[in-house]
């Protein structure tokens, strides 16, 4: 179907650019919604401004960190406080927020005199933090301080402070996406490979995109210590300022959000000769692929099951009970961006549930490429949404339940529509086995509280309708349909086709299906330097699950497999590179 004007954007008819229903037979090569780009007048957008995007999501995170905000007081109360990062230093960055508390005054006679001020007072305040990273807002920067030369100037005064300016005022972007980027290209520019940090294991990693929201990061920490991998830097979840300076020592870049942070990996590749791979830690099936990717990139893959093993004991009868009584419930997934394609398989595969609409804020076209691979036909794909076309949808589909942020949460509930908080959990930590359990127990609990029964007023029919059952069926074993299957299960699982850059995107799926076609042939696969450990960790991942999923594959012959390999390989570079429409592919920040 192309993309679609829904009835409350007549007036805009550009909203028809930014919704897109899938039907069979498409892909992101005919259809793509246009993200990205700036909000059009007359629509109500959710987005959050560039600062917000460096300092709430990125640099507040760090534990150690005083985070000057030099601005009105606004700017430093509205990032503060509002998202579920604790720290295991007693949650400092969530109890403290600091500004130069620009006034009327200072914005006419300039507020420079004012930021030296504030920067050294709360040094002085906090004699034990000497980390600091200072932001620009649109007040400052409209009025053109020079944030640099009065930090040059504190630092040289006060000796053992290191302090790194943000210049990313609200305006400077389209969405919080353009502080990602900011804070990610120039804390590798000036503070990456700084610092040496101490190395305390052969197996070393950065964990990139991982905020330690209700406790995320404690849960990957777990496995990582249990596998004996040292993790040097957290970027940003329960992070500090100095393990930021010596991510260029890793040997690989474990990327979960690659919206906010694939931009500092990538650079770490391109600078640094590390590996990127990118996984998903929600979800319990996907957990266990995570971290048998790092294990073959180690080659540890008997630590890695053993953590495997030890989970699944623990939670795999939970995950069940949960399924049989969510299996068929209808969700929306209406986030930020990259949780999206996080979690629309995870939930379908996991819980038997069915994704029926996702919408993004601030997602690329990189997001929307994987959602769009990874969704069901009929699903709603709906790029920078606003209520009006919420309220629409809802009556279109009428959801179970909607994962979303508080604002537009309140609107589903006047709907009686229970919802999930999809920004800061309801009760987390959602990632790993324990987190898939803790999100499947929520969405159980918002489904069938009796709070919703009770609501006076049902948006949903009586009798609303079933959707329509969908079978596989059986795969046809001629050529086109093995090559089919492959292709279809790669799209909708592997994350690797869907890096940033065109080039990037080529050398992975050359790399990874040049070691998965040795690998089924059983060939000798080389492991000599960290990009062949990368192809040969996510390969080895997927030849396996084609071998569960797809049994046929295990009777082709060498040639066979040859065969249907680079055919598949031809398809996935049709769809992901020559036949993409996402123009950031070719982009000279990407």
């Amino acid at each position: 179907m192309p993309l679609k004007l829904l009835k409350c954007d007549e007036s805009i008819p550009e909203r028809e650019k930014h919704v897109y229903i899938k039907e069979k037979g498409e892909d992101t090569t005919q259809f793509l919604p246009l993200s990205n780009i700036e909000t059009i007048p007359g629509s109500l957008s959710e987005r959050g401004c560039s600062y917000c995007g460096a300092k709430l999501v990125i640099g507040g995170v760090l534990k150690d960190t005083i985070q000057m905000i030099h601005g009105p007081i606004g700017c430093a109360y509205d990032t503060w406080h509002t998202k579920r990062y604790p720290s295991d230093n007693g949650h400092f960055q969530l109890k403290y927020v600091w500004s130069s508390d620009m006034k009327e005054s200072h914005i006419v006679f300039g507020g420079e005199k004012q930021l030296r001020k504030s920067i050294i007072e709360a040094f002085a305040e906090f004699p034990d933090i000497k980390r600091m990273i200072v932001y620009t807002t649109c007040a400052t920067a409209l009025i053109g301080d020079d944030i640099r030369a009065v930090v040059k100037s504190v630092q040289q005064e006060l000796g053992d402070v290191d302090i790194f300016c943000v210049e990313c005022p609200g305006f400077a972007g389209v969405s919080q996406s353009k502080g990602h980027h900011v804070l990610n290209i120039a804390w590798i520019n000036e503070k990456v490979g700084t610092l040496e940090p101490e190395i305390t294991s052969p197996y070393t990693i950065n964990v990139i995109g991982d905020y330690n929201i209700q406790g995320d990061t404690f849960v990957l920490e777990k496995y990582m210590e249990k596998m004996g991998v040292q993790i040097i830097a957290h970027f940003t979840g329960n992070g500090t300022y100095d393990s930021l300076r010596g991510m260029h020592r890793a040997q690989l870049n474990v990327t979960n959000c690659a919206r906010s942070a694939g931009y500092i990996a990538n650079e770490l590749k391109k600078r640094y000769g590390i590996p990127r791979l990118d996984v998903d830690t929600w979800g319990f099936d996907y957990c266990q692929e995570a971290l048998r990717k790092i294990g073959a990139f180690f080659g540890i893959e008997d630590r890695a099951e053993a953590v495997i093993a030890e989970e699944v004991a623990k939670y795999q009868d939970k995950m069940n009970w949960y399924k049989e009584r969510l299996k068929g419930k209808k969700v929306c997934i209406w986030t930020g961006g990259p949780r999206l394609w996080h979690w629309t398989k995870a939930l379908e595969d996991d819980l038997g549930m069915q994704v029926v609409s996702m919408s993004s804020k601030f997602g690329h076209q990189e997001d929307f490429e994987k959602v769009i691979a990874r969704g069901q036909e009929g699903t709603i794909y709906i790029d920078d949404g606003n209520e009006l076309e919420f309220f629409e949808v809802l009556e279109m589909i009428r959801p179970d339940v909607v994962l979303t942020g508080p604002r537009v949460g309140a609107l589903v509930k006047k709907l009686h529509l229970p919802y999930i908080n999809g920004h800061g959990y309801h009760n987390g930590p959602y990632m790993g086995f324990e987190g898939a359990v803790n999100m499947a127990r929520d969405l159980y609990n918002a489904i069938y509280s009796p709070l919703m029964q009770l609501a006076a007023f049902d948006v949903r029919d009586d009798q609303p309708k079933v959707a329509a059952a969908t079978t596989n069926g059986k795969q046809s074993e001629d050529l086109s349909g093995q090559v089919q299957s492959i292709t279809t299960y790669i799209q909708e699982r592997c994350l690797w086709q869907f890096h940033s850059r065109a080039w990037d995107r080529e050398e992975n799926i050359n790399g990874v299906i040049k070691k998965a076609t040795e690998l089924l042939n059983g060939e000798k696969s080389s492991q000599e330097t960290l990009t062949d450990k990368l192809y040969y960790a996510d390969a080895k991942i997927l030849v396996s699950e084609l071998k569960r999923n797809l049994p046929w594959i295990k009777d082709l012959n060498k040639a066979q497999v040859k065969s249907v390999l680079e055919t598949v390989k031809q398809n996935l570079v049709g769809i992901a590179i020559s036949g993409s429409l996402n123009g950031e592919l070719h982009h000279s920040l990407y």
